[in-house]
């Protein structure tokens, strides 16, 4: 896939991949978070408006649910890597050293500016056709989905465990009120497991959550 095909502006493609810690080591440079704060939101529009007409009969709850699987941090995070997101990024130093083009909340959060710079570049009928490619009819319809979102499969399983409810706290939220971006830890068995961001606390925690499965239960199948 060719960015230059829903992107016009090298500017808007630039932004879109800059990092905030690549702009502490470069002065007068912009970090991607209010594009992805954007892209977020329209994300959530364009697959909410999807299922709704391509599952006419489905409940509220069942919408839900496939949202945020197809949404979901790890979802987003394949989707960078597949598009080759992660060689285009413009990192610092030490966020490069420690591993930063494979962070999936990193990649994830990528994901969304591309999608915010898609809107502003080329608006919103742009952003469907980026998603129809990026999320075919048969991802949306797919029946692996489990109507269960990351959260409750986590408490699901961490209980089973024998090891309670996951505890989940807010480790930052920065920026300013229209546009924060949130950091959400959660705890299983008394150990911090994971870290999620996102937009909104509830989309940091379901993220905090799918990648502590991902680790305390390898293999567990997310879709």
């Amino acid at each position: 896939m060719n960015l230059t095909d829903f992107i016009k502006s090298e500017g808007f493609i630039k932004l879109a991949f800059t990092h905030r810690s690549y702009c502490n080591e470069h002065s007068g440079l912009t970090s991607n978070e209010r594009l992805e704060f954007l892209g977020d939101s329209v994300l959530s529009l364009v697959i909410s408006d999807r299922l709704y007409r391509l599952l006419p009969d489905a409940p509220e709850g069942e919408l839900t649910a496939r949202r945020s699987y197809l949404v979901q941090t790890t979802s987003l995070a394949a989707k960078s890597l597949d598009l080759g997101f992660d060689q285009k990024l413009l990192l610092s130093k030490g966020e490069e050293d420690s591993g930063g083009r494979k962070n999936p909340g990193l990649l994830a959060n990528t994901f969304e500016a591309i999608l915010g710079a898609i809107f502003l570049d080329s608006g919103i009928e742009a952003c469907y056709r980026f998603l129809d490619e990026i999320f075919p009819d048969s991802d949306i319809l797919s029946e692996k989905i489990k109507i269960k979102d990351p959260k409750s499969l986590l408490q699901e399983k961490a209980q089973a465990a024998g090891w309670g409810t996951p505890v989940y706290d807010t480790v930052e939220a920065i920026g300013p009120d229209h546009a924060k971006q949130f950091t959400i830890s959660v705890t299983v068995n008394g150990t911090s497991q994971a870290q999620g961001t996102g937009p909104s606390k509830q989309k940091a925690e379901r993220d905090a959550a799918a990648l502590a499965i991902q680790k305390l239960f390898p293999g567990t199948d997310l879709c």
